[in-house]
């Protein structure tokens, strides 16, 4: 039986090294690839008989441990295993912490990368050796990330709250300048500053970020 597999990365270079990689194995079959989490999180809707997601972190409009834990808490029987070229302590922290099912570095052979895979679907944890180490270093000396996250407390006024009520609600400008009372320009320099202030780029990440800190 085929493992049905997606890749996530912004970088299309990578992407095609990994497909290089997964095809020399007849049982890995890859189903499509995203470009961020958002491009991932519409096509999956479409397409979701996947058993495993191949995920980037650092991408544009949603990183892969934002997209880790949505697709936990919609798809929880797809696997996710990150790939990334990264293995600092943060990162690998949040992605466990998110739901992810192992963590391998980009460099890794095709063959281990195999391994990797078939492990994690027979209940195992893929993560290459390095990782591993880390992992267990942050499990006997655990550093307390959410203090660090704690110092930058997003303050928002009462207005911007608001505004981001409205907009989670999928709302338009001009609806919500209707209901709020204001001109539309007030409420795109509100939106503005509530980017600015949760270090989002869009709508989604504003409303999923909001969420997550429990301002809405």
């Amino acid at each position: 039986m085929q493992i049905k597999i997606a890749i996530v990365d912004d970088n299309t270079f990578l992407i095609n090294a990994v497909k290089e990689k997964l095809s020399f194995f007849e049982d890995l079959s890859v189903k499509f690839s995203a470009a961020n989490g958002f491009d991932l999180l519409c096509k999956i809707e479409d397409n979701h008989n996947l058993d495993l997601i191949l995920m980037d972190i650092e991408m544009p409009v949603l990183n892969g441990i934002e997209t880790t834990e949505i697709i936990k808490r919609k798809y929880p029987h797809i696997k996710i295993i990150m790939l990334t070229v990264f293995d600092n302590d943060e990162n690998i922290f949040n992605a466990i912490k998110a739901g992810a099912d192992g963590y391998l570095l980009k460099e890794i052979n095709a063959k281990d990368l195999h391994n990797g895979i078939v492990e994690t679907l027979n209940g195992g944890a893929a993560m290459n050796p390095s990782i591993a180490l880390k992992t267990l270093k942050l499990l006997r000396n655990p550093i307390d990330f959410s203090c660090k996250n704690n110092e930058n407390d997003i303050k928002l006024s009462e207005r911007e709250i608001q505004v981001l009520e409205q907009l989670s609600k999928g709302l338009s400008y001009n609806i919500i300048a209707d209901n709020l009372i204001l001109s539309s320009g007030t409420i795109r320099k509100h939106i503005e500053n509530i980017y600015k202030k949760l270090q989002v780029h869009n709508k989604l990440e504003a409303v999923e970020k909001a969420k997550k800190n429990n301002l809405i």
